[in-house]
């Protein structure tokens, strides 16, 4: 690789931001990049991250693949784990399955649209968003319901291993994991293949409709996933918990240099996608500008990178 194309690879573009804005940080605010801060950062860039794992499967599975229902589904898995666990840990484990189960099978529903009914991804998953909304409104009547146990507050929030939160843990499980299965298995080189020729794929036989519905059912699992997690990392729920998750999720993709016309990327820029967007967000919160700057100032950061990586399909590793 050359030293042009290194300077221009995704990849290093989001580890070199990562590095910028922790100086920044530490130079706005004494502290900012170290210990328990950089910690606590990374514990909230592990929750956008795992919803964006699932994002990310679904971008790269092609024909506009985008999952705009996965707010919702952080949500309801965060309402559905409290309310199982109702803060007793012996729970936490029906809890999890609960919540992954139910937003997996929704999963599939937003598959089976868009790959049976043939129903436009972003028309499915803004439909199945609303359906999520109105139910939880229905379920809560508005009101937070549900508690996290306190083992999994500590498992969420503490040091468990190394001195790190558990969270930390299970998102470098699901990073290698998907690393793996991505590029070391007939399933995972599917998923490149139908992202990058749908038509060829179907060509040589693999099964575009089952993987692609798969994808969508793994969004919402990790959507769901990452509710119990929210639930562990604030104590309790609510309808709209998730919300914030849905363009960030996006956006971390598409900075950790992942296709949006599918076929080309992977989960490792996402994690990095992941932190630098967290970062950013904090710097822009120390400097306390008002939102309508901060809203500003992460608009064009994002222009730039769109405008960046779509110049060069190279660009796109």
């Amino acid at each position: 690789m050359t030293a042009r194309a290194l300077l221009t690879n995704p990849l290093v573009l989001a580890a070199g931001a990562i590095a910028l804005l922790l100086a920044i940080g530490e130079a706005l605010s004494p502290g900012f990049a170290q210990g328990d801060q950089i910690v606590r950062l990374t514990t909230v860039a592990a929750i956008l991250g795992i919803v964006a794992a699932g994002q990310n499967l679904v971008i790269l599975g092609g024909r506009e693949g985008i999952d705009l229902s996965v707010g919702p589904m952080v949500s309801l898995g965060a309402v559905i784990a409290g309310n199982v666990m109702a803060g007793q840990d012996a729970a936490i484990l029906p809890a999890v399955l609960a919540a992954c189960a139910v937003t997996f099978a929704i999963g599939l529903v937003n598959g089976l649209g868009v790959t049976v009914v043939r129903i436009p991804p972003l028309v499915m998953t803004l439909g199945m968003t609303a359906i999520i909304q109105g139910g939880l409104v229905v379920y809560s009547q508005g009101v937070p319901s549900g508690n996290a146990a306190p083992a999994l507050m500590g498992f969420v929030n503490r040091p468990l291993l190394f001195g790190l939160p558990g969270i930390l843990l299970v998102w470098a499980v699901i990073a290698l994991a998907l690393g793996f299965v991505l590029r070391c298995t007939a399933f995972g080189l599917g998923v490149y293949a139908i992202g990058a020729n749908e038509r060829a794929a179907m060509l040589v036989g693999l099964p575009v409709a089952r993987i692609r519905c798969l994808l969508y059912g793994f969004s919402g699992l990790f959507a769901g996933l990452a509710g119990v997690c929210v639930i562990g990392y604030t104590g309790s729920s609510f309808i709209s918990v998730g919300d914030q998750y849905v363009l960030s999720s996006i956006i971390a993709v598409v900075i950790g240099g992942t296709s949006l016309a599918g076929g080309a990327g992977g989960y490792l820029g996402t994690v990095l996608g992941a932190l630098a967007l967290v970062l950013l967000q904090s710097v822009l919160t120390t400097l306390q500008l008002e939102t309508y700057g901060r809203q500003m100032i992460f608009g064009l950061t994002l222009l730039v990178l769109m405008l960046l990586y779509g110049r060069q399909a190279r660009l796109r590793v």
